[in-house]
């Protein structure tokens, strides 16, 4: 099975916004290849998707760890430092949270792949 790719929009905070307020007065109707989750520089993309973190979710994707202590183990990281990871890494959807036995969360990598968009005047529309 090809794995699912996640379209990723970097863009100015106030392209963004002028982009969501036209999309709720209904002037903009998004195509269904546009990027559905946004940064607002690329240093904030580089920081969620650092080549540490490119790595937990490979472990994730070949392991299927069942907790995120065994994912944990398994990278050789701190749970703590690997529970705030994931949690920002869910926040933008590109890992997911399952329930597991009592507290335990299982993590989840939806995607193999992640297209990146980046507009080059940092004002324009999307």
């Amino acid at each position: 099975m090809k794995p699912k790719t996640l379209t990723i929009g970097i863009a100015s905070f106030k392209a963004y916004k002028s982009r969501t307020l036209a999309i709720a007065r209904g002037e903009y109707k998004p195509s269904k290849d546009e990027p559905k989750v946004w940064f607002s520089s690329i240093e904030s993309f580089a920081q969620v998707l650092s080549t540490k973190n490119q790595h937990l979710l490979e472990i994730i994707a070949k392991e299927n760890p069942e907790s995120i202590t065994e994912l944990a183990r398994l990278s050789g990281r701190e749970k703590s430092n690997i529970s705030r990871t994931l949690k920002t890494m869910e926040k933008y959807g590109l890992v997911e949270l399952k329930e597991g036995e009592g507290r335990e969360k299982i993590p989840y990598a939806p995607y193999g792949h992640f297209k990146v968009e980046c507009d080059v005047f940092r004002d324009a529309r999307a």
